[in-house]
């Protein structure tokens, strides 16, 4: 097989939505911290949104990006919280995928925090293959060709065979 069409973890997301500043975005930081070993950054909101007692600049989330093999690590934990199964609905056109763990306590060798409670977490995770570089480099920046994309179809035989994951649509149907 031709090395340029390997596909690999580019990175994984950890997010935590807290909706407003205040405790509950605390214990997620804490949280973030103790899972991905880094600290997380805080996300903050775009727009105004009054029924949401939302302004610009109000800090709502935390999240942590985790690249290389530290992703990979983490990414098999968080995928053996939720029984290594996934949605075919999880994956998008470009070949990525999301998933929500409910409870941080089904993550594999997690203790319960106290200060925490319990609380869930949202993972999203970007694919590529060698050569994506192209679109995010300074100088000369191209497209990626559509014969290099990575499809739904494709990003589902990588997840079945890397991670060993079984889609809940193929369960029911048996």
């Amino acid at each position: 097989m031709n090395n340029m069409k390997t596909i690999q973890v580019e990175k994984i997301t950890l997010n935590i939505g807290a909706g407003k500043p205040g405790p509950e975005l605390e214990k997620g930081k804490i949280l973030l911290k103790a899972i991905a070993g880094k600290a997380p950054c805080e996300t903050k909101t775009k727009k105004r949104i009054p029924g949401w007692s939302l302004r610009p600049n109000l800090t709502i989330g935390c999240k942590v990006t985790l690249r290389k093999e530290d992703a990979k690590k983490v990414l098999a934990r968080l995928l053996a919280a939720i029984d290594n199964k996934l949605s075919i609905r999880s994956f998008d056109k470009q070949g990525n995928f999301a998933f929500g763990v409910p409870e941080y306590l089904e993550i594999p060798e997690m203790e319960y925090i106290p200060e925490v409670g319990i609380i869930g977490l949202e993972a999203a995770v970007t694919l590529q293959r060698p050569g994506f570089r192209i679109k995010r480099r300074s100088q000369k920046t191209k497209t990626v060709p559509s014969r290099h994309r990575i499809t739904k179809e494709e990003a589902i035989e990588y997840t079945k065979k890397e991670f060993k994951i079984k889609l809940k649509e193929e369960e029911e149907e048996e």
